[in-house]
């Protein structure tokens, strides 16, 4: 299986060069931005046009904080379904051997969509995701893994969900764990692949925008082969 995982477009997909001989492509969230979820939504639209297009058997699309249309349910799972793409909200698929469970779900930080406080986030992960998930997609990260960004007094802090770290690390320990949400910022390359000595899971940030400087792209997303 050859999975082209993206994140973050905010409405610039169209500037991404779509990699041939891809049998999968995972979208993890954010591929608009207003806030408002009825400006929101003609963004929304227009990314699912481009999207079904894609010449690509499967795919599959998380929703993310800035998604606030899909959230207020002006696009629902049925308008991605009626043109051949999954939506994963908190629930799962099985496509071939793998099992592949999406959440949107993010700490909360500023009045956005699709997050709660990360007092919460523990509890919601162990009822929402299954101990044998292979391919595990948020739109936000594990704490600590590419997810470095600046607070508000320009310091660098580790933005992920540490619970979600947890559960990850020691229950589901999935083959992939995709995600975006947290961009490139300067200096600060979060894009792109890794693993961990104390895993085998492979973590990627699929984000392909840096911050201030949207209108072109920084990445093309990762591919990866299962």
């Amino acid at each position: 299986m050859r999975i082209w995982h993206i994140s973050d477009t905010h409405s610039y997909h169209n500037l991404l060069d779509v990699p041939k001989d891809i049998d999968m492509v995972i979208h993890s969230g954010d591929c608009s931005n207003p806030r408002d979820p009825y400006n929101n939504e003609p963004e929304v639209r227009e990314f699912i046009h481009w999207y079904k297009s894609l010449p690509i058997k499967y795919k599959i699309y998380v929703a993310g904080n800035h998604d606030s249309s899909i959230e207020k349910k002006l696009v629902t799972k049925k308008d991605f379904e009626d043109y051949n793409i999954i939506y994963l909200e908190d629930d799962f698929i099985h496509i071939d051997k793998w099992k592949i469970h999406g959440s949107p779900m993010t700490p909360s930080f500023s009045n956005w969509s699709f997050m709660k406080s990360r007092d919460k986030l523990d509890k919601h992960w162990t009822r929402s995701i299954d101990d044998d998930v292979d391919i595990l997609i948020t739109h936000g990260p594990p704490k600590g893994i590419l997810d470095v960004s600046e607070d508000r007094n320009h310091n660098l802090e580790n933005c992920g969900c540490n619970a979600l770290k947890r559960h990850v690390i020691t229950r589901i320990k999935p083959k992939l764990m995709l995600f975006g949400h947290i961009h490139n910022n300067k200096e600060i390359i979060n894009a792109g692949t890794m693993k961990l000595s104390i895993c085998d899971t492979i973590f990627s940030n699929g984000s392909v925008v840096t911050d201030g400087r949207f209108g072109k792209l920084s990445s093309n997303g990762n591919i990866i082969n299962l």
